[in-house]
Formats: C-alpha cells, structure tokens, sequence
C-alpha cells in the first residue's frame, strides 16, 4: 500500500544504529531512491578510459535519454552512437538483425575507424532470448579489424551475479590480446580514477625495478593493448576484482587483491604480501605509521570534536575509516552506506562491540527524499552523499577513495578532511557534475 510521504517522518527503515545493525545487508530491499549526488562514475564514464573506443548503446529511447546526456556532459559524442529499440522489433523478433545492421550503419557511417567498439546491450535482449553470440560473430566477420567486446546496460542484473558496474570494470580488459608476459611489469586495474603514483604500491615496484601502467595511462589502443604483456595485475576495488580474476584466467597474468584499507596493521600485511608476491624484501613501516600518526594529530587539532560523517562513495572501506578516526578521538557519528563489502566485518564487529550508537543511514531508502538535512553543528562530510543528506558546505569532493591507497592514502584523505573543514564549497553545484575527475563539466 502507498503512504503519503509528507509530514512528520521518522527514521524507522532507514537508520539504524550499528548495535542493532545486520551484516551485510542492514536495511530491506525495496523501492529506491537516488539523491542527486552524481559524482560517483556509470558504465559510460567507464567505458570512455579504453582510448580509440566507440561506445554503442541499443536500448528504448527512455533508457537512452541518461546515458545520451552523460556522452554530451562529457563532450564525447564524437565516441558515442545509440540504436533505439521500438515495440515492433520485439514483437516483429528481428532484434538480431536490429543490432547487427544498426551497428553496421554506425559505423559504415563513422568519420573515422574505432579501433574497438564497446556494445552495450539492455535487459530487453535478455528478456526475450536474443542471440547475442550470433550478433557479435556477425559483426565481427563483417568488421575483422575493429575489436568488439560486449558490455551491459542491464538494471535487472544490479541485485544478483555480478553487477552492471563489475561487468563493465571486467568489460575494460577484454579486449585485451594474449602476448608474451614480461616479468617485471604491473597493471594496476579495477578503478576509474588513477592511483596516485606516490603510494606504496608504486614505490615498492618501483624499488624492486618493475613498471607499473594503469589504463588511465593509455592514450593509444596500442599502448592499451600494452597491458597484456603485464605479469601482475593489482586490484584493491572491490568491483574490479572479478576483470582480475578473468585477466588470470585468460591471460595467465596473476592477480594481487591488495583491499583498500585505514587500518595499520591490515595495510602492513596487505604490503607485505603485495613485496613477497613480486620477489622483493618487505619494507620497514614504522616511519610511515609515524608519519600517519603526526597526521592525525594535526588533523584533529583542525577538526577537533565536530561531527563527521562518512558516505561509501568517498571510499571502499567507510567503515574501516570511522575506526582509525574514532581511535584518534574524533567524533565520527554517521556512516551513509547500503550494504557492505566482506572486507568491512572485521570493523563492522569492532564497530558494534565499541561504538554502538554509530548511526548507519541507508542511500537509496526512500524516506530519505524528506528526511531533513539541516545540522546544528559545523559537519564534516566525507564523500558527496554525506554532504547531501546532511546538508553540509564542508564535505571532502572525492569519489572511490580518489586514488589514494596505504599509509600516504592515509595521510592524503586526512589532508582533504583539513582543508573541507576550513573551506565552505558549494555543495548544490558541485555535486550534481557527473562522473567527478572524468571531464565532465
């Protein structure tokens, strides 16, 4: 039954505080809701990091109209083609042939020849048993020299198997082709923003003379297909690790899942697995634990006792930040997450045992349109949905950890958290850019 949303609402459904929280999934699955915090990527973003690619969408014009809008805010319509799919070619059951001449149009039609195409089929196809492989050995056989890796605009496959967002991250590599492995080179893979080059996992590598590439490093399909020849490949996202294992498989390249993490002796054990994996001697940590400590301490000097509260689009590891800040003494008292990954229940159990009355806020519950987002107290948040649904102009504006990893990805979010709570932003204005750090304006 419908319930009238206006008036006085209460909590119920969509908080709940972490004593009484359920792991992994706190709160029903039902009807959703989206705010309009829009940095975090979608599979169009994503796709756009594989350089010389056409990206083809074939779904109802509806469907299209989001995606459409994120290529023209991204000024990449020149990468971008769509095939709209009406009632009559599902009732007519010519879909296979919709999508084998429609994309032969696109690019009979192109300026310019794509070295791959991204083709992104929807749920319709799969609703009525299109045959895909048919379609993809047909575009192939009529265009052998462009590369064709299939990807999914498909929201009925977001609650089971693997996500749009993890098959689109897989959907990255697999264009790329077997070549001979060259022992001392890394990928770093699974993330849509670059890692930054100043963290341990480039300076480990680097000590130990390997190279490390990232897709974002490549601004050619040949310097892409370059990844291939890599013997490891890194990935501390969680949404990545399923290209990773698919890479290991197919490639033979062997994965390092190195999780993100804020915890000192978690990242000096991840570390120390990562060195030993590449034949190196595990570093000494204790003069970065210093300096992770030093930070802290200046930050909550800065900070001092002012609510923050942290959302999951900001990091991978929401949870894993709120300790390392409560056992430093700042006044964490809000976590915006939905669920969480099997990475969290160590600090999900931490968390319940010592810091019961931590509030967990789903996202997407719909009492989350009306709930109020006016704070008495100067807030800091953490992420873009943390600023939104409380309402606060002192937010850190990144998305997926930013890149930052380790103990100097410590020490660079500590930073950002500095500088948010001494200088306003304008929140309505910065959270509605798409795809924050991909060049949408």
């Amino acid at each position: 039954m419908l319930k009238r949303m206006g008036g006085d609402i209460d909590t119920t459904g969509a908080m709940v505080r972490i004593r009484d929280a359920a792991f992994p999934a706190p709160f029903r699955s039902e009807l959703e809701y989206s705010c309009s915090a829009r940095g975090t990527w979608n599979i169009v973003h994503t796709g756009f990091l594989v350089p010389e690619a056409h990206e083809i969408f074939a779904c109802a014009a509806g469907c299209l109209r989001g995606v459409v809008l994120t290529a023209a805010e991204m000024n990449a319509q020149d990468r971008f083609s769509t095939i709209e799919i009406r009632e009559n070619n599902v009732l007519d059951g010519d879909m296979e042939d919709l999508l084998i001449e429609g994309v032969t149009d696109i690019l009979h039609k192109l300026p310019y020849q794509p070295r791959a195409v991204l083709l992104y089929t929807s749920c319709i196809h799969h609703f009525i048993g299109c045959d895909l492989k048919l379609c993809y050995k047909k575009l192939r056989e009529r265009f052998p020299e462009v590369d064709f890796t299939d990807c999914y605009m498909n929201p009925i496959m977001r609650k089971s198997g693997l996500t749009p967002d993890q098959l689109m991250r897989r959907g990255l590599y697999a264009l790329l082709k077997p070549r001979e492995i060259d022992p001392k080179r890394i990928n770093i893979i699974g993330n849509n923003l670059p890692t930054d080059k100043g963290c341990e996992l480039f300076t480990i590598a680097q000590n130990a003379g390997y190279s490390v590439k990232e897709i974002q490093d490549c601004k050619t399909y040949d310097t892409y297909q370059g990844m291939a020849a890599a013997a490891f490949n890194i990935c501390f996202n969680p949404v990545g690790k399923a290209g990773g294992q698919a890479l290991e498989s197919r490639l033979g390249q062997k994965l390092l899942y190195l999780p993100l993490s804020y915890d000192y002796e978690e990242i000096s054990q991840i570390l120390g697995t990562y060195a030993s994996s590449i034949g190196t001697v595990v570093p000494d940590w204790s003069e970065e634990i210093a300096k992770c400590e030093a930070a802290l301490s200046h930050a909550k000097t800065i900070i001092g006792d002012a609510p923050i509260v942290i959302d999951y689009t900001a990091t991978m590891r929401p949870l894993s930040l709120a300790r390392l800040l409560l056992t430093h003494g700042f006044r964490v008292t809000a976590v915006y997450a939905d669920s969480f990954t099997g990475e969290d229940q160590p600090d999900f159990v931490w968390l319940q045992e010592n810091c019961p009355d931590l509030q967990i806020y789903a996202t997407v519950q719909v009492k989350m349109r009306v709930l109020p987002r006016e704070t008495s107290e100067k807030t800091l948040a953490v992420g873009q949905k943390a600023a939104y649904f409380t309402g606060s102009p002192y937010f850190v504006n990144t998305v997926e950890c930013g890149g930052y990893y380790g103990f100097s990805g410590i020490r660079q979010m500590l930073s950002l958290m500095e500088d948010a709570f001494l200088h306003e932003k304008d929140t309505r204005k910065l959270i509605q850019i798409k795809g924050l750090g991909c060049g949408c304006v």
